[in-house]
């Protein structure tokens, strides 16, 4: 307990999955916790959750493609908390299509939330991280963001991008005491992978890849998480925490 005292963390896409374990497992840590996502009752539920069990949390609606909204989520935190230490870029969607199949609206739509969301809120919220002398930027990838898999180009495209993007931003203001990693998921169970996991046929797929006869679980990634926005992680940027259950060991 207590690993993120003091610290106030905005997490998007926390409404359900990886991002509601996220903010509730940061919470419990001594974290205050801006949650935010465009699915408004499912966040207020999660953060009533959080609070009930004593945590400090708020639930802000947020489209991470607006750049107004994310300078509206970002002053909201420094006013009720008066500053930002940890960022977990943490919305996303899934993209079942191939590059012949796909129309470019669809590709444009995954660009903007998959990447771009995390560009913009990389860039409000670094220049509050600056005034109090550091921070953490958690990007969650993909393991899909270092290798390749099959019918769902769009997302890897974005999620490799935003890899390589963090490496950069952790060479640029490493001097600011700025830290900023990638968070690499294999399978995890969660509402956006169920569909393509029951309906879609991918578990044998799936199985066949990761090396441990179970897939993860929401909470497989949010203490990975935890670990990065902890000072335990304070000499770690630029760096690629990968939790796959394997998958990328082949």
């Amino acid at each position: 307990m207590g690993r993120l005292a003091g610290k106030v963390a905005i997490i998007t896409g926390a409404a359900m999955g990886m991002g509601a374990s996220e903010a509730k497992l940061f919470a419990k840590e001594g974290a205050k916790v801006i949650a935010t996502d465009v699915q408004v009752e499912s966040l207020n539920q999660m953060v009533r959750e959080i609070r009930a069990d004593g945590g400090d949390a708020v639930a802000l609606k947020h489209d991470v493609t607006s750049e107004e909204e994310w300078k509206s989520v970002i002053a909201e935190a420094v006013r009720q908390y008066g500053k930002v230490d940890v960022l977990v870029n943490n919305a996303g969607v899934a993209s079942p299509k191939t590059i012949a199949n796909m129309e470019m609206a669809e590709w444009n739509k995954i660009m903007d939330i998959n990447l771009n969301g995390c560009v913009i809120g990389m860039k409000y919220v670094i220049p509050e991280m600056q005034k109090v002398g550091g921070g953490s930027i958690i990007n969650i990838s993909s393991i899909g963001g270092i290798v390749g898999m099959a019918g769902t180009s769009p997302y890897t495209a974005a999620k490799g991008a935003l890899r390589v993007l963090s490496k950069s931003a952790a060479v640029e203001y490493g001097k600011d005491r700025i830290r900023v990693n990638s968070l690499h998921p294999g399978i995890v169970v969660t509402p956006m992978t169920l569909p393509s996991m029951e309906e879609g046929g991918a578990i044998p797929y799936y199985q066949t890849y990761t090396q441990l006869p179970y897939f993860g679980e929401p909470e497989d990634i949010a203490y990975g998480a935890l670990y990065l926005a902890s000072d335990e992680s304070r000499f770690m940027t630029g760096a690629e925490l990968v939790i796959d259950g394997g998958w990328t060991a082949l």
